[in-house]
């Protein structure tokens, strides 16, 4: 017994008791369990050891010091919340309130390859970038088709915003 030990309080005093315990049985299951041969023999005459034997023993050892977590609580059933009515077109309550009205489409600014245009060259006038000629490349793959160098006049493209 050490000169503080009475400093250390209950749990850690049962926490070291359990401890004792595990330990114990360890060592009483090892004893009643059959011991594998420590070394064998191989084709050489060289003696090895079993690493699977080796190190299940040292994951029994571990797990039997190893302190338990706190059981957790039960888990708490979900809350049944209110549900919220959606109109529907039967509902009084959509036939009292008007739709709102539908904004109106903005319309697209086209532009229409002239000879002598380059993607580039109409991002450059037309989007303020010439950097942009990918945005407007990709806008228009439909019509440009998969070589964005073939552009021919007459085309008509979208611009983007």
């Amino acid at each position: 017994m050490g000169l503080f030990d009475f400093l250390r309080s209950d749990k850690d005093k049962k926490k070291e008791h359990e401890a004792e315990k595990a330990a114990e049985q360890v060592q009483q299951q090892a004893a009643a369990a059959p011991k594998p041969p420590a070394a064998m023999p191989d084709k050489t005459g060289i003696k090895y050891t079993d690493p699977a034997a080796a190190t299940k023993a040292a994951a029994e050892r571990m797990a039997a010091s190893a302190p338990r977590p706190p059981a957790a609580a039960p888990a708490k059933p979900p809350v049944a919340r209110p549900v919220s009515h959606t109109p529907t077109p039967a509902s009084a309550a959509h036939k009292a309130v008007p739709a709102a009205p539908k904004p109106a489409p903005k319309p697209q600014r086209t532009y229409t390859v002239r000879s002598g245009d380059s993607l580039s060259a109409i991002a450059r006038r037309e989007l303020g970038n010439e950097g942009r000629w990918r945005e407007l490349y990709a806008m228009n793959k439909g019509v440009i088709g998969s070589n964005p160098d073939m552009i021919h006049p007459g085309m008509k493209l979208t611009l983007p915003s």
